[in-house]
């Protein structure tokens, strides 16, 4: 049987102007994997918690002391638990929560020269790690774009002056994601 890959747009609730990746990743690939991709899409560096949920479902790293039920998403394949129009809630980081709305919009057979995950389109960089969520996002923006906002020069100095909330380069999230997905 020929290998399938799913096309999902993933995209971060809570922010405009909206910021979203559209990957291609083989079903084959565990949650676990597919944490990664969305990781790496965004930017991030997988410094916090994360879950997944799906038809009240949720996949995760299991607490062996936790109080909520998850399931390892190291034992679940994503063509194992979605299809074609599937939606899949992906939070990370529990502290800022930042929550993705996963969609398969697409199940294609496997290129045979095709290499995958790839990333085919998307729009604007993914926030920094630590800033505080949507809200704090949006602080951020707003400093970046006023240079008589009296956080201005914090700002600007801890986000780093390469820092370009409108910057996106498909062909570098795909490199990054088989590099390390």
């Amino acid at each position: 049987m020929p290998r399938q890959i799913f096309q999902l747009r993933i995209s971060l609730s809570g922010v405009r102007p909206a910021i979203w990746r559209r990957v291609l990743v083989p079903g084959g690939y565990t949650l676990d994997r597919l944490h990664r991709v969305v990781q790496h899409a965004m930017g991030w560096r997988d410094c916090h918690l994360h879950s997944f949920e799906m038809d009240g479902v949720q996949y995760g790293e299991p607490d062996p002391d936790g109080d909520l039920p998850v399931l390892d998403e190291l034992d679940v394949r994503l063509e194992a638990v979605a299809g074609k129009g599937s939606r899949l809630h992906y939070t990370y980081d529990f502290g800022d929560w930042w929550e993705h709305d996963l969609v398969v919009e697409d199940v294609l057979t496997a290129e045979a020269d095709g290499r995958y995950p790839c990333c085919v389109d998307g729009e604007r960089a993914g926030p920094p790690e630590d800033v505080g969520g949507p809200q704090g996002y949006l602080v951020l923006l707003a400093a970046l774009a006023d240079p008589s906002h009296p956080e201005h020069r914090s700002m600007r100095d801890w986000v780093g002056a390469g820092f370009d909330p409108t910057a996106f380069d498909a062909g570098r999230v795909s490199t990054l994601l088989r590099r390390f997905c």
